[in-house]
């Protein structure tokens, strides 16, 4: 797939969908990280049903730096995995109040280095919390339809992140995420994705080969 073939999809999918936004509800770049550790292996729906009761308790690293386990796993539970995240939680407020002055950190590197934070939480932090993209997100919906149209043949995120950069222009950075989340719940769904409602379907490798 070509360049420009890749810049007609976003832009044929920014006219499908013009109100694409994050979905994740949040106020501080801190209560963003918080939110975005949750929907791991979770939706987002769930994730903002849980958020406001846990954010009127608890809001900077601060108070979640010497929350107890327990309590915050009792807050959390509806999330899934809820032991596992309280754990990278507390681990990462406390090491944004030892490193960086009780502040969210403001580079990819930076962020990575937090505990339950990965490059494709990073992504979504510095596009959302900061509007400063610096890559794309890869999460499962990326993934499904990069392939499926033949945008990467690679597996892995970092691998398919590299494969999008190449093609897509950083301008449309902001956009994509947001583009095949919407997209990815809509029309091209896991299960028996709609093709033939999809406006992409012309570009589409899986289309041309199963409809």
């Amino acid at each position: 797939m070509t360049k420009q073939q890749a810049i007609d999809i976003i832009e044929i999918l920014k006219k499908t969908y013009p109100d694409a936004t994050c979905s994740l509800d949040f106020s501080t770049p801190f209560e963003m990280a918080i939110a975005v550790l949750l929907s791991a292996q979770c939706t987002d729906e769930r994730v903002n049903k849980t958020t406001p009761a846990l954010f009127e308790k608890y809001s900077t690293p601060e108070d979640f730096s010497g929350i107890e386990l327990s309590v915050l796993e009792d807050l959390i539970h509806p999330c899934g995995f809820y032991k596992n995240k309280a754990k990278n939680i507390k681990l990462m407020a406390q090491k944004i109040m030892s490193d960086f002055n009780g502040e969210l950190p403001h580079t990819m590197d930076e962020l990575v280095s937090l505990p339950g934070i990965g490059r494709k939480s990073a992504n979504v932090i510095m596009l959302e919390a900061y509007n400063n993209p610096q890559g794309i997100a890869v999460d499962t919906h990326a993934k499904r339809i990069s392939n499926r149209i033949g945008l990467s043949n690679e597996e892995t995120p970092e691998k398919i992140e590299q494969d999008l950069i190449k093609k897509i222009p950083k301008k449309y950075f902001k956009d994509v995420n947001h583009l095949f989340v919407w997209h990815g719940r809509n029309t091209c769904t896991a299960r028996s994705p709609k093709c033939e409602n999809c406006t992409i379907k012309n570009f589409c490798k899986y289309f041309k080969k199963n409809g």
